[in-house]
């Protein structure tokens, strides 16, 4: 029991750093995150002085303690599903989020008898009736805790899945920040959740509640090297941004003729869609014209928005090499040079376009080019 309390305490102390740590990037998000793990530090920490007291038992103030920080993992899958929410949305919580923490309200007042019970009479009605669960009601708070908990994470996970969608339809650099650390959050979550319930149902000597937080302790200095290195997160548009009525007029503006052929001579004898991290404004900047006005024409003028717009480009460009039987370069090195940052994306761009894999696309070309070369 020292060795796992000198080790519980060593991931409190990470716990408390990582929260007190100011994150450059994500910084909405990274306060949830901080709370988060600044709770779990308090959770390690009272942990570690309950197993480390004398034989004769902890004071009941420690005790009481004990029992508190041992409701907070109903908050744990609700914080990580919250973080995701701030992450893939960039933007404040609001209140009606406070729904979330629900859980760990309930399991309090349920419990709120045995934290308060040396200030009631002992034989009142009422702290009989908040007397906390007994040790029989222990299996069905178990149960209630794992499943409250793993249904947060997997709703975090549906979360990250619909952002990585609605990124891979906009981006071609969408790989990069696809937000995979979260999969190690996830899996490492996952992990620990599975100990416990192993400790549950089968009561090994050596599966117990130190090493539960042992395994805590080690997704501390996970999360801690994931938050070093976790670059910005994109925010995905899921429809075209609302043009600003006072900059926009109803009708075409009379330089829409000249900012699309300026849109086209950029596309077409600079290529700048071969750029991976083309974005709109640097767009406009290039074109010489407001913001506003590039998105207008590309959207009044191609019926797309920014992201379709450059996509299509790319894969129009990208299935002119596959098709040519003399370009021998591989499909990725072909995706990279349309400004595709990786085959996955590139794929799933490329078969949403034209209806087949690029793989699929050169295979028909080149057989359809035989014919010819043979009777040539």
């Amino acid at each position: 029991m020292v060795s796992w309390t000198v080790v519980v305490a060593i991931g409190s102390a990470q716990a408390a750093l990582l929260a007190l740590w100011r994150r450059p990037v994500n910084r909405v998000a990274n306060r949830v995150l901080a709370v988060w793990i600044a709770l779990i530090g308090l959770d390690l920490a009272v942990k570690a002085m309950y197993w480390s007291g004398p034989d004769s038992g902890p004071g009941a103030g420690l005790f009481k303690a004990y029992r508190l920080v041992g409701l907070f993992p109903f908050l744990y899958g609700s914080l990580f599903y919250l973080y995701i929410k701030a992450l893939t949305g960039a933007k404040a919580l609001g209140w009606r989020d406070s729904v979330h923490l629900a859980g760990f309200v309930i399991v309090a007042i349920l419990h709120l008898g045995f934290f308060f019970h040396d200030l009631l009479p002992a034989g009142s009605v009422f702290a009989r009736h908040l007397s906390g669960p007994a040790e029989t009601e222990r299996l069905r708070f178990d149960i209630a805790l794992y499943a409250y908990s793993l249904s947060y994470v997997i709703a975090g996970l549906v979360q990250v899945g619909r952002y990585r969608r609605g990124l891979r339809q906009q981006r071609s650099d969408a790989d990069r920040m696809s937000l995979h650390w979260i999969d190690a959050m996830a899996i490492s979550q996952i992990v620990i959740w599975s100990i416990a319930t192993l400790h549950w149902l089968v009561k090994l000597p050596w599966v117990d509640y130190p090493l539960i937080y042992g395994a805590v302790t080690a997704w501390v200095f996970v999360v801690g090297y994931l938050s070093l290195s976790q670059g910005a997160v994109t925010v995905v548009e899921r429809v075209p941004a609302p043009a600003q009525p006072e900059a926009i007029p109803a009708a075409d503006d009379p330089r829409f003729p000249e900012i699309e052929a300026r849109l086209s001579q950029l596309m077409t004898e600079h290529q700048l869609f071969r750029e991976p991290a083309l974005a709109i404004g640097q767009l406009a900047k290039r074109s010489g014209y407001p913001e506003y006005l590039v998105s207008a024409v590309i959207n009044r003028r191609f019926g797309e928005n920014f992201w379709e717009y450059i996509n299509r480009l790319r894969i129009e460009a990208a299935s002119g090499h596959l098709a040519d039987a003399g370009d021998g370069r591989t499909i990725l090195d072909i995706a990279y040079a349309c400004g595709f940052t990786s085959k996955s994306t590139f794929n799933a761009a490329f078969k949403r376009q034209l209806g087949e894999t690029p793989s699929a696309f050169r295979r028909h070309h080149a057989r359809a080019d035989v014919p010819a070369s043979s009777n040539g």
